[in-house]
């Protein structure tokens, strides 16, 4: 019955493509994130659905060419590509070349749907549609963990779907805590009261979810989610006794291993698996210095060091030296300094009030990332890139309505301006008795 389900869905999110492309986005998301095929046990779960809905969605965008836009114009987007180009030069010249390419493949797989976003996604309103079924994919994945965790009274460890790239507790916890604040946006988007009481429900869940995935990286990247939330709550009042009941029932719930496990941070220097970390990232960011422009290429730890990288930026380093590095971090930090400046632009604007929201919820889920990927090796996370062209998109769209806005202000002006006197030469034919046709009055 599962693998009759997830086939419905499947031919449905096709045919939804090929009426509407920009549906297809949506389900790529779905299929990308929620990943429900792996939850059947039958023929579906061997059957290349995301490749079957991205030929979809590719003919779809291919014969129905109104339905789009030009490429944002936008310096993010030519520094994707040069990244993109960036990764095919490193992989000519890759250590590993058996290792190197087909990882090259799978990253270009990622890659490629991800462009969709920027043609399709072509109305403030879609762009919405697209965060909530982002938020939605994970999120109903990560209320459930955090519902078992709960049930479980914390005692286990805490998975993502499998075959996804947060298949692991770590990865899981991670991706968990960057939709928090989409789960918020959302929430400050709609006025249905018992959608809003469903996702004020999801956020404690999701923490528990990721408590119970026992990551040391989840702990710390917790801690700055949570304060950039609290920043920008407009009831910190409220938020601040909730968050304190929480902590203290969450201390009183979590066992002793887990307790354990996270004073491990404190004494990293007999961690074993600390101390094979920090070796990985001196000879990742030793072999970039010696090879500051190709460096190792995909999958180079096989070559540079004993184990992987467990961290998306000495992984960039390390693969693609300095020059993909430079353009990794400036996608990622670059964005989160776009979204930081944007809501200035249009702050004493009533209208324009949920570019707020927006900005400062992409960046909190951005600095979740930037945060979590210093102890994981994530670089090339399809989540990641979708937040960051959701906030091109965002800009885009903010500048469009603020011109608007200001086209507006400026009619109204020229409207409420007095009459002019009439024309010199008008008064002259008035004085002289003749009509501004020539013939007498």
């Amino acid at each position: 019955m599962r693998d009759i389900a997830v086939l419905l869905i499947l031919l449905g999110s096709m045919a939804a493509a090929f009426r509407a492309p920009w549906l297809g986005v949506l389900a790529l998301a779905v299929f990308s994130y929620l990943n429900p095929h792996t939850y059947a046990w039958g023929f579906i779960a061997s059957t290349p659905v995301y490749l079957m809905l991205f030929l979809a969605v590719l003919a779809a965008f291919l014969f129905n060419g109104k339905d789009r836009q030009p490429l944002p114009k936008d310096w993010r987007v030519p520094a994707f590509f040069l990244l993109w180009f960036d990764f095919f030069l490193t992989t000519t010249v890759a250590d590993v070349p058996p290792a190197a390419w087909p990882k090259l493949i799978e990253v270009s797989k990622i890659y490629l749907p991800m462009i969709f976003t920027l043609w399709l996604i072509n109305t403030r309103q879609k762009l919405f549609y697209l965060i909530i079924t982002i938020a939605g994919s994970i999120g109903l994945v990560a209320a459930k963990g955090g519902v078992w965790a709960i049930a479980h009274g914390f005692s286990e460890r805490v998975y993502g779907p499998p075959t996804t790239q947060f298949a692991g507790n770590n990865e899981f916890a991670i991706a968990t805590l960057m939709i928090v604040p989409l789960i918020i946006l959302w929430l400050r988007e709609t006025a249905d009261k018992r959608l809003r009481y469903a996702l004020m429900a999801s956020v404690p869940l999701c923490y528990a979810a990721a408590l119970s995935s026992f990551s040391r990286g989840a702990l710390l990247t917790m801690a700055v989610l949570t304060t950039l939330l609290l920043w920008h709550s407009k009831r910190k009042w409220l938020a601040v006794p909730i968050l304190a009941v929480g902590a203290v029932l969450a201390l009183q719930a979590l066992p002793d291993k887990w307790f354990g496990r996270m004073s491990t941070i404190e004494t990293y220097e007999e961690d074993t698996s600390a101390q094979g970390r920090l070796e990985a990232w001196r000879d990742g960011i030793r072999y970039a210095l010696q090879h500051p422009i190709a460096a190792s290429g995909f999958n180079g730890w096989k070559w540079v060091t004993k184990r992987d990288w467990h961290s998306a930026y000495v992984e960039s380093l390390a693969e693609h030296g300095f020059p993909g590095f430079i353009l990794w971090m400036s996608l990622l930090y670059g964005s989160m300094l776009s979204l930081t400046r944007l809501p200035k632009k249009t702050r004493h604007i009533p209208e324009l009030k949920w570019v707020e929201n927006y900005a400062y919820m992409l960046r909190a889920s951005l600095a979740a990332y930037a945060t979590g990927s210093l102890f994981l090796g994530i670089t090339y996370w399809d989540l990641l890139y979708h937040v960051i062209f959701i906030s091109v998109l965002v800009k885009q769209f903010a500048l469009r309505e603020l011109a608007e806005y200001e086209a507006r202000q400026d009619t109204v002006t020229d409207s409420s301006k007095p009459l002019q006197s009439p024309a010199p030469a008008f008064d002259q034919y008035r004085n002289n008795g003749i009509t501004a046709t020539g013939g007498p009055r």
